[in-house]
């Protein structure tokens, strides 16, 4: 795809469903007793992956005219699936279904793409394995595919060496199954979907700190859901309208999970022009339009607690580091490295092909910013997150810029060149 400079990006934006939130309504739906409806659903690959999955274990799940009906068989009510169960490129899918797979009275073979076939599995293998579970990987490498068969579980303390929610979910989803009380403490807390997905489904659930406890559970009941809109897809045009001139974007219906909102913690930081407004947090999940304006960035240091409640964000960040003033120092950040690329490489790797002052380290980068960007031949590496930060990037850059493999978009955000192209001003 050519990708051409803006001169501005103006107007109003919906972008798609929290992509995690998607994934945990079909998980916890399909495993609940009773309907769950779900209004927002995220329509991209890999939560259409999710429901793939689900429906191959025996779930009734009906997709129509943007409301995602689950008919839910209960806690112990899913069927051995007749062929391996394929997550696609998602990460999130293999991870939280193999908590929920080691308890089931079957055997099951999760699988994926070829990223998902080289991202570490070991993560939940290792504390899946201390409650009882009974799972493998086949190529014996640590990573899909896993070989999972449903054992009896027993609760357990888990002190997790990193700070993720996929690993905590999983453990937490086990935990539904499991003896007694299953408890998961973190280095710094990751996003809580899981645990307000759980409370809210009925599940006996309690957090204090960055340590999350579940307690066996009879039953769960299905719900309504309505999934707010992704903070990591609306980082995008947010990133836009600061660094292009002239510009001035609102992003509607936005989640602003505080374990999610680190992005609104640096864009502050950085002196960006970004307001919340409409906050509602009637919900189990508060959401705020974002109202951004062109802005004059200034370095910063990102670090510590605030990486996983943005660690999806981070390449975009680094693109806005490169319009800022001064430096910026992105660290403990190597979990960038084992997403669906190594986004630390590959981020570093490219913003210098456009002419960025960029400086890999084992744990993020250090951008000085200042440097006009130009036009170069861009691979996203079939990364969603790298095609959409780096389609923003071209539009600030001098020159045109080919991105190679940028329908990959249609993971997270199908629409998103549409959405684009009718912000841009030329």
């Amino acid at each position: 795809m050519k990708l051409s400079p803006a001169k501005s990006i103006r107007g109003s934006v919906t972008v798609p469903g929290d992509k995690s939130i998607s994934h945990r309504s079909v998980m916890l739906g399909s495993i609940a007793r009773g309907t769950t409806e779900i209004h927002g659903f995220l329509e991209g690959a890999d939560c259409l992956s999710t429901i793939s999955c689900f429906r191959h274990m025996g779930v009734d799940i009906e997709n129509k005219n943007g409301v995602v009906t689950v008919h839910g068989k209960g806690l112990h009510g899913l069927s051995a699936p007749s062929v391996p169960l394929d997550c696609g490129n998602s990460g999130t899918t293999t991870r939280l279904i193999s908590g929920i797979l080691a308890a089931q009275g079957f055997s099951a073979v999760l699988t994926g793409d070829a990223s998902i076939q080289k991202r570490p599995m070991g993560r939940i293998i290792t504390p899946l394995s201390m409650m009882g579970a009974d799972i493998k990987s086949i190529h014996e490498n640590g990573c899909a595919p896993l070989q999972i068969t449903g054992k009896p579980l027993s609760g357990i303390c888990y002190d997790s060496p990193v700070a993720s929610a996929q690993v905590k979910s999983a453990i937490l989803l086990a935990g539904l199954y499991a003896e007694g009380e299953t408890r998961v403490t973190e280095p710094q807390i990751s996003r809580n979907h899981t645990e307000l997905m759980l409370k809210f489904f009925g599940a006996d659930i309690r957090t204090e700190g960055s340590t999350a406890t579940v307690r066996q559970t009879p039953e769960l009941y299905g719900n309504r859901i309505t999934v707010p809109g992704d903070i990591s897809s609306a980082v995008y045009f947010a990133a836009a309208g600061m660094i292009l001139p002239n510009s001035e974007v609102l992003i509607k219906n936005v989640g602003i999970n505080p374990t999610r909102a680190g992005l609104l913690t640096v864009c502050k930081a950085m002196g960006a022009d970004l307001t919340l407004i409409n906050q509602d947090h009637s919900g189990s999940e508060p959401t705020a339009d974002l109202l951004v304006r062109s802005s004059s960035l200034h370095g910063t240091v990102i670090q510590g607690s605030v990486i996983p409640a943005m660690i999806d964000e981070l390449p975009t960040v680094a693109l806005m580091a490169c319009f800022a003033q001064g430096r910026t120092v992105i660290k403990d950040a190597a979990e960038l490295k084992v997403k669906e690329s190594n986004r630390i490489a590959l981020v570093a790797e490219n913003l210098r092909a456009m002419g960025a002052d960029v400086t890999e380290t084992d744990d993020g980068m250090i951008i000085d910013g200042g440097r006009p960007l130009h036009g170069a031949s861009i691979s996203a590496h079939k990364d969603h997150r790298l095609a959409m930060t780096f389609a923003i990037a071209a539009l600030a850059a001098e020159g045109s810029t080919e991105l190679q493999d940028a329908d990959c978009v249609s993971i997270s955000y199908p629409d998103f060149y549409t959405d684009l192209k009718r912000l841009v001003r030329s």
